[in-house]
């Protein structure tokens, strides 16, 4: 038998597998479901039509996760992460009438390998270790954007009836993702309970939240700012705001505790890994924002043939769109977003700990009029470069040589 190609379509209940060969022609198909019996049906599929270990049947999917996922790359065989726009794009090939349906798309996905493999990349064989850090990275990212959200949330109620108690908090350290605040509006929700704060309940907060020093004078302080007059809303409307806004904090604290258990064992995880002290001998990258790097990233250093590559998936590198005289350069917005996330926090860190990245960052934005985001962009995509070079040839960060023309000439005599 030829050449054969799988190709899968995933659903929550159940699984379509399609396999063609070399020719285009329907080999065999079947639906399966994501259970053991399911993937003996499989396997045994895909070894009637000649699936072995030395040359196993290259599968194409829509998702790059799950457990149907996971078990295909634990046989070795090459799997194919397809994006479901890509597939779409691909299905107006074979029908005008824009019909669909599972084996239909199944049928395509085996195509896609068939006609197309060179131009879409496999998934990366990571190690276990890498993709257990990738698993804590982005829940930890995750549980850092929603932390934020419930932050912004808790504000924008504030702002409607207790303007007093953001003033008291809005110079201070993380504002009201601050242990402090949480626990001083957890006892003063409304503007008529903070005016009734005795000096005693306020350092008691203050203990309970886990503040250990200076305690006296912050809770001097706050009660003096949370008894400032300001305009009120009525009784029984504040009071009502008094409680959605404890119901908000409920949400704040369980996201601030889900940041910090994530961020601990995130970082436990990456200082296990070998990249661990390559990645953290760059400026700018910490425990946390390294393993998200390296979440991204991975270690199968086959994945990305050079650091272009690496810089385009990051979308740190521009695009040229050219069509006859008409010639753009532009950001690219089709990207990882999770590592261009990593790497805006990661640039801007560097402007304060590299000298060789903060003239870069000044040399862009005086020299060639870059905004703040494009020339931590730019930024970004140097020290990403430098990250590659790094990783490919196992030495640490050396400012010299990532930024030359930043460092100072050698005398002459």
């Amino acid at each position: 038998m030829g050449k054969v190609f799988c190709g899968i379509d995933w659903a929550e209940r159940h699984h379509d597998v399609a396999l063609v060969d070399e020719h285009g022609k329907l080999v065999a198909k079947k639906r399966i479901h994501e259970s053991v019996e399911g993937w003996q049906q499989l396997l045994d599929m895909l070894a009637a039509a000649g699936d072995t270990a030395e040359a196993p049947i290259p599968v194409a999917i829509e998702t790059p996760r799950g457990l149907l996922v996971a078990a295909m790359r634990a046989t070795g065989r090459p799997v194919y992460a397809i994006n479901p726009m890509a597939v779409a794009r691909y299905r107006d090939r074979h029908t005008v009438a824009r019909s669909k349906s599972d084996h239909a798309d199944a049928v395509v996905l085996a195509n896609i390998l068939r006609t197309d493999a060179h131009v879409h990349r496999a998934l990366p064989a990571d190690t276990d270790l890498a993709r257990a850090i990738a698993v804590l990275a982005r829940a930890h990212q995750d549980a850092t954007w929603r932390r934020t959200k419930a932050s912004n949330e808790l504000r924008s109620l504030l702002r409607e009836y207790y303007p007093a108690f953001l003033n008291a908090f809005i110079n201070r350290k993380d504002f009201l993702v601050s242990a402090d605040a949480r626990a001083v509006l957890a006892i003063a929700p409304t503007p008529a309970a903070a005016a009734k704060l005795t000096k005693t309940r306020i350092t008691a907060a203050l203990r309970r939240g886990g503040r250990k020093r200076g305690i006296d004078d912050l809770t001097n302080e706050l009660q003096t700012a949370l008894r400032v007059p300001h305009l009120r809303q009525q009784p029984l409307v504040e009071d009502a705001m008094g409680t959605a806004a404890l119901a908000l904090l409920a949400a704040l604290d369980t996201a601030c505790t889900n940041v910090d258990q994530l961020g601990e064992a995130c970082s436990e995880a990456f200082a296990q890994h070998p990249d661990y002290e390559i990645i953290t001998s760059f400026p700018g990258l910490g425990d946390l924002t390294g393993a998200r790097v390296l979440a991204e990233l991975g270690d199968d250093r086959s994945r990305f043939t050079d650091a272009r590559a690496l810089k385009a998936y990051a979308g740190s590198a521009p695009v040229t769109r050219a069509s006859g005289r008409s010639i753009s350069i532009t950001h690219r917005r089709i990207k990882n977003d999770r590592l261009a996330a990593a790497g805006f926090i990661w640039a801007f860190i560097a402007t304060s700990n590299s000298a060789g990245a903060r003239a870069h960052y000044d040399r862009r934005r005086q020299d060639h009029g870059d905004r703040h985001a494009a020339a931590l962009r730019n930024l970004f995509n140097r020290v990403l470069g430098c990250l590659h070079q790094c990783l490919v040839t196992r030495q640490p960060y050396n400012e010299a040589k990532a930024f030359p023309c930043s460092q100072p000439a050698p005398a002459t005599t």
